[in-house]
């Protein structure tokens, strides 16, 4: 570029020498205006020229630095990418071991709890087989001692009613022995069923005041017909 501008510029000025020679006077004046314009027209030229290798230089500076800034920017996200998947594989890798850790402990923690679970069970259970003899063994006794309550009070009764038996005997036979059981019988100061001294009646003669007046004596006396009746039989009286 820069050689076909000055040959440009050298052929001009030949030409320009060459037309003050061979021209005449009169063309000289118009000669040097064709050379000046032909010489404005190369300087523009090459200010154009330039200009244009100026833009270029700058285009090809910027179409470098861009190829530079995008190798940068690839070798960076290159980087990054590598570190990215690097800290993706390190995370992965310590997420599987901490699930794994975490599954361990788990396994472990359910492990033990059945384990509890179950000793928990089975300690119930003995405590209920426990329970369950206790309560077995208290119904045992509670049956035992209702059963010996019973035949307590039934012997009891049957006692009493034997006693009131033998005194219900005891006092028909001294009546039977006394009176032959009238009620109206009567022996000097003695009187009805019993031969009970009159002042003992407090002058009720009655069926039922003689037999509670009867009573009232030989309890007092004896403590019971049957021992009056022992005392009759050793005495002829009572």
């Amino acid at each position: 570029m820069m050689f076909k501008h000055n040959f440009k510029k050298v052929l001009s000025a030949t030409a320009f020498a060459v037309a003050l020679v061979v021209a005449p006077a009169a063309n000289v004046s118009a000669a040097t205006n064709d050379a000046s314009s032909t010489q404005q027209s190369a300087t523009a030229t090459s200010q154009d020229q330039q200009a244009s290798q100026d833009q270029a230089t700058s285009q090809s500076s910027a179409a470098n630095q861009s190829s530079a800034t995008a190798a940068s920017a690839s070798s960076s996200t290159s980087t990054s990418s590598a570190t990215s998947t690097s800290t993706v594989k390190k995370t992965t890798k310590k997420a599987k071991k901490t699930s794994k850790k975490a599954t361990k402990k788990t396994t472990k923690a359910a492990t033990v709890a059945v384990t509890a679970s179950a000793d928990q069970s089975h300690a119930t259970d003995q405590q209920d087989d426990a329970a369950k003899k206790a309560a077995e063994v208290a119904a045992k006794k509670a049956a035992a001692a209702k059963k010996k309550a019973a035949a307590k009070k039934k012997a009891a009764a049957k006692k009493k009613a034997a006693k009131k038996s033998a005194e219900k005997a005891a006092k028909y036979w001294i009546a039977m022995r006394e009176s032959s059981g009238y009620y109206t019988a009567r022996n000097g100061s003695c009187y009805g069923r019993y031969q009970l001294l009159i002042s003992y009646l407090g002058g009720d003669l009655s069926k039922k005041n003689q037999e509670r007046t009867a009573d009232r004596y030989v309890y007092g006396r004896y403590g019971s017909w049957v021992n009056a009746k022992r005392f009759w039989l050793a005495h002829n009286w009572y």
